[in-house]
């Protein structure tokens, strides 16, 4: 099961980041971009989730698979806000605060990292409260970035 969750990331991040390579031929090629690396996160965010909250049983393997899927397609999205990419669920202060937008990127590639050393710990109740810490990036980013 690891073994083709692992060749599954591989093959996503493979497929994810041609676009990037590329440069992206229109503005709407990196909006669908940003937003199908978003969708990728937030599945397998999702599945941390159920079991943080007791939806579903705790799985140490489990959350440990999808916290290292969440770390990594953390680093994608990114690359879909260039200049003249504007719209989607973006907000325009999307790329009129860019320095902010920024930090809250960095934080949240920081919290996915640390969620996924707290699924390594095998303890549910690190892995609860690193989500929580980890959902909090994520929603001060929507606040301010995106629209509902």
């Amino acid at each position: 099961m690891i073994r083709l969750a692992s060749f599954a990331l591989a093959a996503a991040c493979a497929a994810i980041s041609l676009p990037a390579a590329a440069q992206f031929a229109k503005p709407e090629d990196a909006i669908k971009y940003r937003q199908s690396a978003l969708f990728v996160m937030s599945q397998h965010f999702g599945r941390i989730g159920a079991m943080a909250n007791g939806r579903i049983p705790y799985d140490a393997a489990t959350a440990i698979v999808n916290a290292d899927i969440v770390a990594e397609m953390a680093k994608f999205p990114w690359a879909g806000f260039a200049a003249g990419t504007e719209g989607g669920k973006s907000k325009p202060e999307v790329w009129k605060e860019a320095a902010k937008f920024k930090e809250h990127q960095d934080k949240m590639i920081a919290e996915t990292g640390k969620l996924a050393v707290a699924a390594k710990a095998g303890n549910i109740d690190a892995l609860k409260a690193q989500f929580g810490s980890t959902a909090g990036s994520c929603k001060a980013c929507h606040d301010s970035f995106r629209n509902q």
